[in-house]
């Protein structure tokens, strides 16, 4: 009988093990738990925003979590945050997508820079 591959999850457990400190691998574990163990992925994005605070595509989704745990306040300083970080990285796409965000977090339908 041969061996099954490694699912996706335990590769990237095992690309965490060799390097805890990688952002990408980090995030990744974030995504891949978001939909089934959300409370597990927001320690690895709790991590990413402690630990690598200029790794861009944590705050739109680490934001989205927390609306999603009902903590709108929370989530909107997230994405404040993140739109200072986006735009200091000159991630002019992810700085809109993160503005949405907000405004919608906050309730508002209108652009408001």
């Amino acid at each position: 009988m041969t061996p099954s591959a490694p699912s996706r999850l335990e590769q990237l457990l095992a690309f965490y093990a060799d390097d805890p400190n990688d952002a990408f691998t980090i995030y990744a574990l974030a995504t891949e738990y978001r939909a089934t163990e959300p409370l597990r992925a927001w320690e690895y994005y709790e991590k990413l925003l402690a630990e690598h605070p200029d790794y861009v595509g944590t705050y739109y989704h680490a934001g989205k979590l927390l609306e999603g745990f009902g903590k709108k306040d929370e989530a909107a300083d997230i994405y404040r945050k993140g739109l200072v970080v986006s735009k200091k990285a000159g991630q002019q796409h992810a700085a809109s997508e993160l503005r949405q965000a907000l405004n919608s977090c906050l309730g508002l339908d209108y652009e408001d820079d």
